[in-house]
């Protein structure tokens, strides 16, 4: 499980450390682990060039001391000092002694640049004089590893409104941040110096979250016991968003699948263990409801909705039940059952009233607890939160999930793993994790290169996603 912490939380936990360990102690211990993974970036290290741009405060001097440890192994090292008079004074003194070099630009045989410009407390795009540096950097295609994070890009939102570092790597200490998930670090790594920290409440599955949550048959387990997942979405006109949102709840390893529509003939002939009806009158017992694909909004979809709500199930309300749900909110009122949304940023502005801002995480977090249900906000980044509860992140890294239906694929499997008894927020994480990793397996099948993928090739990569994962 990834946790990640606010600056101020990282801030208080170094505090005690601070106060306890020799003065600079804590500053080396960061800037030895910056080292070992920027002599890993560079594979070799002697006869090598390394060059920190350097500000001022403690995220500049660990850039001096990491690459006074890396000359200390036999590299060229080489500083700019962005403001001199305020530089790091004992990581400047150790880094002058090594034999490193201060310079006004970029030495032209640089192999490796090191971004310690600003850290955590920082705020606001590169100034003109870093601008200028890094525009230089990117000109001449030398890599860069950003300490902490990348200069110009917020700690808590990943964005950036003006010039900014884009790192291969950042190496970052303690625990992760927001930005670590929202912003543009290539890859990341996370460097233990010792840190006490809370317990975080903004959290990320893994592959190993997945696996030890996703619900599989025992011994004494039957089609009752694994769940029914009842599903209303689609229609005979439109019977698309039916097939996949049934099809996934199936691929999800519901332990039956009930349909209630006019799509119902379509939904069968695609998938014959669904249990189909033309209407949820006649549907029978579920333990999960899937409403709003390809619905539509009239009063027929309208009375769908409100029956699954009235019920004591779960209800995953997506695509046109969300329009509906925008124009009454009342609808989730009260509700004491789970009930998840799951809008993209268009559904998300209609029912919040504003499109997702910068802060995707306070906005997600604003409109769970205003309605009191679960909200996932797609996106490549998707956002997961709880009323009064964890902030869940799942990071895609690609937008290969991005077609049409994709989303009707989601809820399936959402749906399915509520039916199971998983609790709200994590079922739905856990099958954000899954449908980003189907996407991506979609995408690069049947070779190496990734291609142009659908909704439906994602729905049959389900089983290859789960099977790389349990």
């Amino acid at each position: 499980m990834r946790s990640y912490f606010t600056a101020q939380q990282i801030r208080d936990a170094e505090a005690p450390l601070l106060a306890s360990l020799p003065d600079g102690v804590l500053m080396r211990r960061a800037a030895f682990g910056l080292a070992t993974a920027i002599a890993r970036e560079l594979g070799a290290v002697a006869g090598r060039t390394v060059c920190a741009v350097v500000g001022s405060g403690d995220n500049g001097g660990d850039a001096l001391w990491a690459a006074t440890f890396l000359r200390r192994r036999g590299a060229g090292a080489a500083a700019i000092l962005l403001n001199p008079a305020k530089a790091h004074a004992k990581a400047l003194a150790a880094f002058l002694r090594a034999g490193g070099r201060i310079v006004e630009t970029l030495p032209a045989a640089t192999d490796l640049v090191i971004d310690g410009v600003v850290g955590i407390s920082g705020s606001g795009p590169l100034r003109p004089n870093a601008a200028a540096v890094f525009a230089a950097v990117e000109q001449a295609g030398v890599p860069v590893v950003a300490v902490d994070l990348p200069s110009g890009v917020d700690v808590h939102t990943g964005a950036a409104d003006g010039p900014h570092v884009r790192p291969a790597l950042t190496v970052t200490f303690g625990g992760l941040k927001p930005v670590h998930a929202f912003g543009d670090c290539g890859r990341v790594e996370l460097v233990d110096i010792g840190l006490d920290l809370p317990p975080a409440d903004i959290l990320g599955f893994d592959a190993a979250d997945v696996a030890a949550r996703w619900p599989l048959p025992g011994r004494r387990d039957d089609k009752y016991t694994q769940g029914v997942t009842g599903v209303m979405a689609g229609s005979s006109t439109y019977p698309g968003a039916a097939i996949l949102c049934t099809g996934a709840a199936v691929a999800a390893h519901s332990g039956m699948v009930r349909y209630a529509g006019t799509a119902a003939a379509e939904v069968v002939s695609h998938w014959p263990e669904v249990i189909a009806t033309p209407g949820y009158a006649t549907v029978g017992r579920v333990q999960s409801w899937v409403v709003g694909p390809g619905l539509g909004t009239d009063e027929t979809a309208a009375a769908a909705l409100c029956f699954a709500l009235e019920s004591d199930v779960p209800v995953i309300v997506d695509a046109d039940a969300l329009t509906m749900l925008a124009a009454h909110p009342d609808l989730v009122e009260g509700r004491r059952a789970p009930t998840v949304l799951t809008p993209h940023a268009g559904e998300f502005a209609r029912l919040s009233g504003a499109a997702p801002g910068e802060d995707r995480v306070a906005d997600t977090r604003r409109l769970a607890d205003r309605l009191g249900v679960t909200v996932l906000l797609k996106g490549y980044l998707t956002v997961i939160a709880e009323p009064g509860g964890p902030v869940h992140l799942n990071v895609a890294g690609q937008s290969w999930a991005a077609t049409a239906g994709s989303g009707d694929v989601l809820s399936g499997i959402i749906g399915a793993l509520l039916a199971s008894g998983l609790a709200a927020g994590e079922a739905a994480a856990a099958a954000a994790f899954v449908h980003a990793r189907a996407a991506r397996a979609a995408a690069l099948d049947p070779g190496p290169a990734p291609a142009p993928t659908s909704a439906s090739r994602i729905l049959a990569h389900i089983r290859t996603a789960l099977g790389s994962i349990l």
